[in-house]
């Protein structure tokens, strides 16, 4: 019988040997690698929440102009979309009307046993394909032909008018739609904002709140001017702003209750009888352009590389501006935030 002997084991060569410490290793430092890439990422400090959300804050602030840019054209899509329908109706009575008065001339005819061009017409399924095909409007009589071709006219007026009512109404859906977006968009941003500001403690939240200007200021600033008097349009416009000191941000808004910033310059210029674009890379060309060291009560103070915040100058270098969500209407030096220009509306 055979034996059952386990086989002989051979030695590890040197080789072998070194290659078996190297997998051994290589898979330890792996283990590690994935050990610490499951761990949680370290806690950010407070210097870099603020930095996030200050960029997310301009970020939506950006958002809020592209969105009231939107609403504008939706709002001026929906104006145009009314009238035509108003003018739709006003023509179909007229054609209504015309049709009326050429069945009365048909039922005429008929009664006199001549039932003539009129009766068709008045009779037919579709009037507009009746009189395309027809070629009777030069055989039929003078008062048949000014009646068919009044209907003829009305026919293409409504007809002309429904289809650009077709193409508004397009337009105010894809409106809509963006305003939804840009809705979403700024909404997804701020609620991050509110997310990270979480993170902070209470007194680390009031400090950044102080260093922003988020934080109701205890006082109107040393230096701030007091409105003028002079009864011009642009003192009527500071007087405004000083009016709306406290009233709280929200985005989209443009009074009287609450204000986003361009729509704190728009009413406050509004109130004075001159009717500013709703947006701030609207605003700042809207008017005739100053420089900084040329700036007057009532110029549009405008920040950012894009444009995207706006203020109302008092002077001594101060401005009134609605400056971002959880924060009011107040007065802000004009140092505060990046400068972008300026301008003096007309």
């Amino acid at each position: 019988m055979a034996s059952h002997r386990k086989p002989r084991q051979r030695p590890l060569s040197g080789g072998t040997v070194r290659t078996a410490a190297t997998l051994a290793l290589a898979g330890a430092a792996t283990a590690t690698a994935f050990e610490g890439t499951s761990q949680a990422d370290p806690r950010p400090t407070p210097a870099q929440v603020e930095a996030q959300v200050d960029r997310l804050y301009e970020e939506a602030e950006a958002a809020t102009e592209r969105y009231n840019g939107a609403k504008e054209k939706a709002d001026e899509a929906e104006r145009a979309l009314d009238g035509l329908r108003d003018e739709t109706a006003r023509k179909a009575d007229q054609l209504n009307a015309a049709r009326g008065a050429l069945g009365s001339l048909a039922a005429t005819q008929y009664r006199q046993g001549s039932l003539g061009t009129a009766v068709q017409l008045a009779m037919a399924a579709d009037p507009q394909e009746y009189l395309s095909q027809a070629s009777f409007i030069s055989r039929a009589g003078d008062r048949n032909a000014a009646g068919i071709s009044s209907v003829r006219r009305r026919l293409d007026e409504v007809g002309k008018l429904r289809e650009q009512a077709a193409g508004r109404l397009a337009d105010l859906r894809t409106q809509r739609d963006e305003l939804a977006g840009r809705k979403a968009e700024i909404e997804g941003k701020l609620a991050t904002a509110k997310r990270l500001l979480a993170k902070l403690t209470a007194e680390q939240r009031a400090a950044y709140e102080a260093r922003s200007g988020v934080a109701a200021p205890a006082a109107a600033p040393q230096s701030a001017p007091p409105p003028p008097s002079d009864g011009s349009r642009a003192a009527r416009a500071v007087a405004f702003a000083h009016g709306a000191i406290g009233k709280p941000y929200v985005w989209g808004s443009t009074g009287p209750g609450s204000f986003d910033c361009s729509g704190l310059t728009q009413a406050a210029w509004r109130s004075a009888g001159v009717s500013l674009p709703r947006t701030t890379y609207t605003q700042i060309n809207a008017g005739r352009r100053v420089s900084r060291d040329q700036l007057a009560p009532g110029d549009l103070v405008f920040f950012y590389s894009g444009v995207t915040h706006v203020g109302l100058y008092i002077g001594n270098g101060q401005m009134i501006h609605a400056p971002r969500p959880g924060s009011t209407v107040r007065m802000a030096p004009i140092d505060s935030m990046p400068w972008a220009g300026a301008s003096r509306p007309a």
